[in-house]
């Protein structure tokens, strides 16, 4: 805006004008993150099942929206696929499948062996 100066409410501002959230999720995160809970019941899925529903390269997914949503909790690789946590059902106000508990949920994926490669 021309200040000289970078203040909280300026920087809060230029996120929200880039669509970035107060969490840091960026609309591409958002659709991600949608396509994984309104597409495939929230995981697990392949990243190429995700890529093509989502049409985006898998390489833009696995090097550019994954690392940030898997370092902040909204996504879980396991060996069945991605799987969308209960953290990311919350933080997009979606509520959680009916008959599943948050804690079982959450106990299903770290039951599952996490995977070291995409």
């Amino acid at each position: 805006r021309g200040d000289d100066a970078i203040t909280l409410t300026s920087a809060r501002e230029a996120l929200a004008m880039e669509g970035v959230d107060e969490l840091g999720l960026d609309a591409l995160d958002r659709k991600y993150l949608r396509t994984i809970i309104d597409q495939y019941g929230g995981g697990p899925v392949g990243v190429e099942a995700i890529a093509a529903t989502m049409n985006e390269e898998t390489d833009t997914l696995v090097d550019m929206v994954e690392p940030f949503l898997l370092r902040a909790g909204f996504v879980q690789r396991t060996r069945g696929g991605r799987r969308a946590p209960s953290a990311a059902y919350s933080h997009l106000g979606v509520a959680l499948p009916k008959g599943v508990q948050r804690d079982l949920w959450e106990g299903a994926a770290k039951d599952e062996e996490t995977e070291t490669s995409p």
